[in-house]
């Protein structure tokens, strides 16, 4: 599974304005809406009981929020680098500025997870988070996001 399969161009924000976990979950929702022909609202919901689960802040600024819709047909994915970080309740307690949100259907099973694990080791990789953190457009983002495996030295 490679992050093209995930990611499409218009789903990445280069410099989203949030104020705190909330916003930035009802903004991802509102971005993702029209992306995957599903209600801002469900999507929102979605994400949110997800994070009464168990916060998706995994550490050094990362925040991967992931839900499963059953109206949906294929994984999706939304990208955003927030202009200020945000306090995401991540499980170091350090503040959020790199978020990629994944859509699920919800008889996805094992590719819901392929997806989680795809993008989990993109972005623990120093390399390419220094190099989001440093892109100046969403097309920059995109570009590095989706590099071949061999360029962020990430196996597929």
């Amino acid at each position: 599974m490679q992050i093209t399969d995930l990611l499409k161009p218009e789903g990445v924000v280069a410099a989203l304005k949030v104020q705190g976990k909330k916003q930035l979950l009802q903004d991802l929702a509102a971005r993702a809406a029209p992306l995957v022909q599903l209600p801002e609202r469900r999507i929102y919901e979605t994400l949110i009981e997800r994070e009464r689960l168990g916060t998706t802040g995994v550490g050094q600024g990362i925040a991967i929020p992931h839900g499963r819709l059953s109206e949906l047909e294929k994984i999706a994915g939304l990208f955003a680098r927030l202009e200020t970080p945000i306090d995401y309740e991540a499980v170091d307690n350090q503040p959020v500025d790199l978020v990629f949100m994944l859509l699920a259907p919800e008889a996805a099973g094992a590719d819901h997870l392929k997806a989680l694990a795809r993008v989990s080791r993109l972005l623990r990789n120093q390399a390419v988070c220094e190099k989001l953190r440093a892109a100046k457009s969403a097309e920059a983002l995109y570009a590095i996001l989706t590099e071949p495996a061999s360029t962020n030295s990430v196996a597929a």
